[in-house]
């Protein structure tokens, strides 16, 4: 069963804009490339159904990541017929891609409330694939349709319609920034991210920085930012004042609404960031909260920079991590996601 519906599929697919996707026939080779994958902060990945038993490789992946990287939602692709999609959701399949569209897929992954990107070509199969209920569909191969222009004369009179390119996507930013532009919702790259090269070579290192160095390509093409601005500021009560009074002073003077809990108070109004009280640790600096757009991004970036951190907190609706070294100042930073 699922781990993911298809609306977390869906939003996720969008937030991030990047869908890698490959094939091996060893398990261990399979789970170093998603590991490798996943730690460059890619969170959805396609397994293509390719070679003779790959059903076994992917669910050993299943279980595999789901207990190293549960953040991952994994699917599978080239699935072209019915009993091989219904095969892949039993074993866990959180998507499934069709390099074709086939309406009994469709109908089978509805029924499952299973995620279903088919293959499209034509404007025709767009619409078709649509009214099958498909949110998001695959044009494939993306470069030998026409690339980005491709996709623009399907979008301009249809701008309704969710695109993700897979076949010609390149890892540079202009390829990657052509095809955003032309108004994909996201893309799909298979081995310009896991390049054969460093597969042979086992070098999961570059894997993940390629991952990574993609995914900001696609944030740039986008015009978004991974860090977007100071979610919350958090002030420390001192020997003269407590947290009750730092809470009630900003309270009366600026009409701050005050939510309190265990171990601090919250601060805020109707505009964007926070103030966020500490009840104890007294007259330490402040400790500053970073809102990220892509959490795990986050981490595979500052990691690179070679930025260390705490270990992360993750909850359904929250993470944050802080970074062992404070600033220059000696405040506590710590960066934070929140849907």
């Amino acid at each position: 069963m699922a781990r993911f519906s298809r609306v977390q599929v869906w939003s996720t697919m969008e937030q991030i804009g990047m869908v890698p996707l490959f094939y091996n026939g060893d398990v261990e080779t399979s789970v170093q490339i998603a590991g490798a994958l996943a730690a460059g902060g890619a969170r959805v990945i396609e397994f293509t159904n390719r070679g003779d038993r790959a059903f076994e490789v992917f669910r050993e992946m299943v279980v595999r990541l789901e207990k190293d990287h549960p953040q991952v939602i994994l699917g599978v692709g080239s699935v072209l017929d019915p009993a091989t999609a219904g095969l892949y959701i039993n074993l866990g399949a959180n998507f499934i891609v069709g390099s074709v569209t086939n309406p009994e897929v469709a109908k089978l992954c509805n029924r499952r409330k299973i995620a279903y990107f088919p293959g499209c070509a034509t404007a025709s199969e767009v619409s078709a694939a649509e009214e099958l209920g498909c949110e998001i569909v695959k044009v494939f191969p993306g470069s030998e349709l026409g690339g980005p222009s491709f996709v623009k004369a399907i979008t301009a009179p249809c701008p309704w319609s969710k695109i993700m390119p897979t076949g010609g996507v390149e890892a540079s930013y202009e390829n990657i920034k052509g095809w955003f532009d032309a108004g994909v919702v996201c893309i799909g790259m298979g081995s310009a991210v896991v390049r054969s090269d460093l597969v042979k070579a086992k070098d999961w290192g570059a894997i993940t920085k390629l991952t990574a160095q993609c995914l900001a390509w696609v944030r740039q093409a986008r015009g978004q930012a991974l860090y977007s601005g100071v979610e919350h500021v958090g002030l420390y009560p001192t020997a003269t004042a407590s947290a009750q009074d730092i809470a009630a002073w900003y309270n009366k003077l600026f009409g701050f609404e005050v939510a309190e809990g265990n171990s601090s108070i919250f601060l805020s109004s109707d505009g964007a960031g926070r103030i966020e009280v500490m009840k104890s640790e007294p007259d330490r600096p402040c400790h500053l909260a970073v809102r990220v757009s892509d959490f795990e991004s986050a981490v595979a970036d500052l990691e690179a920079r070679g930025v260390e951190l705490s270990e992360p907190t993750i909850r359904p609706n929250v993470k944050s991590a802080y970074l062992k070294e404070p600033d220059p100042a000696g405040n506590t930073v710590h960066i934070l996601w929140m849907p």
